[in-house]
């Protein structure tokens, strides 16, 4: 797929990772809209020149709506990023007690569930698109974690959904594949999201030393680079790309 063709929806599309794919794709000739709930998605969208819908990814009818609104904002979809999603962080068995079931639901539905409603939602509507020279509908970006193979203490909820959006991409991938759409997910390791961008220099020279190299943390345009590269290339199809620096997350 030519990149400047891309019509993309990028969920959490407002900040971090998902502002960065939508600022590569704008750059680059290509149209995408933010779908997000944070409050600042409308100035955002409005700085970079793209539609902004807000959407809670848990929500199917949340979903539905803002899909089909982007897709008609866009003028058609090709693209869809998903970047939405929170950390949560919390044991097993906590200072306060054995984890809220409410808790770990919460994340499994924002982060796994709300990844495989957007990927139905969005892949219904590239099933109908004009395939290109290469027999292409569409692509699907999934976003992982290294959590996802290494989670530490305190990652029971979050490692749980990474993990889970690891175990999607391949049988979405091939089930897609009749239509020409593709299925990729990245799993990111240490990077500069704007929750580490609030912590002091010394936490993030600290936490970037623990990357084998390179010894910083990520850059949210390497992930947006990464995408650009997984859209390009029409044999990247039903695999989970590490993009960690070579980093082995220790238990704590």
């Amino acid at each position: 797929m030519i990149f400047k063709d891309t019509l993309a929806i990028v969920t959490g599309g407002a900040s971090g990772l998902g502002r960065a794919v939508v600022e590569r794709i704008l750059a680059h000739g290509g149209r995408a809209a933010l779908l997000d709930v944070a409050e600042s998605g409308p100035s955002v969208g409005a700085a970079l020149g793209a539609p902004f819908f807000r959407c809670d990814v848990s929500v199917e009818s949340e979903v539905e709506r803002a899909v089909a609104a982007a897709r008609q904002a866009l003028g058609g979809l090709n693209v869809l990023v998903n970047c939405a999603g929170i950390v949560g962080v919390g044991k097993l068995l906590g200072k306060e007690g054995p984890m809220k079931s409410e808790y770990f639901e919460r994340v499994i539905r924002i982060n796994l569930l709300g990844t495989f409603l957007c990927d139905k939602t969005a892949a219904a509507l590239m099933r109908d698109n004009a395939p290109n020279e290469h027999g292409e509908r569409g692509v699907i970006v999934h976003t992982a974690s290294v959590a996802a193979y290494e989670g530490q203490i305190g990652q029971v909820a979050y490692a749980s959904s990474k993990a889970g959006i690891v175990g999607l991409t391949l049988p979405v991938a091939r089930e897609l594949a009749s239509f020409g759409i593709r299925c990729v997910a990245i799993a990111p390791g240490i990077f500069m999201t704007p929750m580490l961008a609030s912590l002091s220099k010394e936490v993030q020279d600290s936490l970037g030393k623990q990357v084998p190299f390179p010894p910083r943390l990520g850059a949210p345009e390497e992930f947006a680079h990464l995408v650009q590269s997984i859209i390009e290339i029409p044999t990247l199809n039903g695999e989970t790309i590490r993009l960690d620096g070579a980093i082995r997350m220790q238990p704590r």
